[in-house]
């Protein structure tokens, strides 16, 4: 009201602003309703400063070849997501990383997303009526790693991710980091000096209403046969039951498999934890 009051175009106003695209990796093993929240709260934050207009998000499904306990095939997860995103008319589900031939670590998707951005542009990009390139069209989006807090203290952890690779994430890409409950975002950064050198680049959103609806939760109460209802949406919850995953009796042959794949696994190679929404730890 206010701004039509003035002769202030809203949309105008935002697209004078930075586009961005928020990337969430992880292993949505099933994803949650957390998972989608944390877009709503990163998208809200981001457009209160003033600088950034989301345009896009993306959900990128871990690879099988994680080998994490439990972890439901690749092909149901990204199925489960799409079914989530029903709903969503900015955010997609994209299976390139999982179908690769191995487990990625983040930053190569980054990279990759990185890389389909700038294809995109320049596929879009062309003269106007004048002969001119639209400066308007040629304005690259911002990719950035959106994620809970936790997994800024995982940068503490040894070995578990490559310093290069975190400072090319916060340096780089950016990131937007949700609070959770019981997690020191700001302490975390003070303790890294590559997270603060960066930390301008590190966007901390606060989440209002504390949501702690964890993956492994869900797939403890599934095998136990309670009630998951609200904690997902109704459509993932109906697909979960009607190709049986998440039981006693898949877990069991969801150890076996990883065991198997865990031995054909490179000696040294070590996951790196990604985003809380890889549910815990990618």
């Amino acid at each position: 009201m206010v701004a039509a009051a003035v002769g202030v175009d809203v949309s105008d106003q935002m697209k004078s602003r930075i586009p961005v695209v928020l990337l969430a990796c992880g292993s949505f093993n099933p994803i949650t309703n957390m998972h989608l929240r944390l877009f709503e709260v990163a998208r809200d934050h981001l457009h209160r400063t003033g600088m950034y207009q989301v345009v896009q998000g993306i959900i990128s499904p871990v690879n099988d070849k994680y080998t994490k306990k439990d972890l439901a095939a690749a092909q149901h997860r990204v199925a489960m997501v799409r079914l989530a995103l029903q709903t969503s008319d900015w955010i997609r589900v994209d299976p390139w990383e999982s179908e690769q031939a191995q487990w990625m670590e983040t930053v190569k998707v980054l990279r990759h997303h990185h890389s389909e951005l700038l294809s995109s542009l320049s596929q879009t990009e062309g003269p106007d009526h004048s002969g001119n390139v639209s400066l308007e069209r040629a304005a690259v989006p911002e990719l950035k790693l959106l994620c809970g807090a936790d997994v800024l203290k995982t940068f503490q952890t040894p070995n578990l991710w490559k310093d290069e690779h975190i400072q090319e994430i916060v340096e780089k890409f950016g990131m937007v980091c949700v609070g959770r409950v019981g997690h020191d975002a700001k302490g975390y950064i003070s303790a890294s000096p590559i997270l603060q050198r960066y930390q301008h680049n590190i966007h901390l959103a606060r989440e209002p209403v504390p949501n702690e609806i964890s993956a492994t939760y869900i797939r403890q109460a599934l095998g136990q046969g309670q009630s998951v209802k609200y904690l997902l949406p109704d459509a993932v919850i109906t697909y979960i039951k009607d190709h049986n995953l998440y039981t006693r009796d898949s877990s069991r042959k969801g150890e076996n498999t990883q065991h198997n794949a865990g031995e054909r696994k490179a000696p040294g190679a070590m996951p790196e934890t990604s985003h809380s929404s890889k549910g815990e730890a990618r």
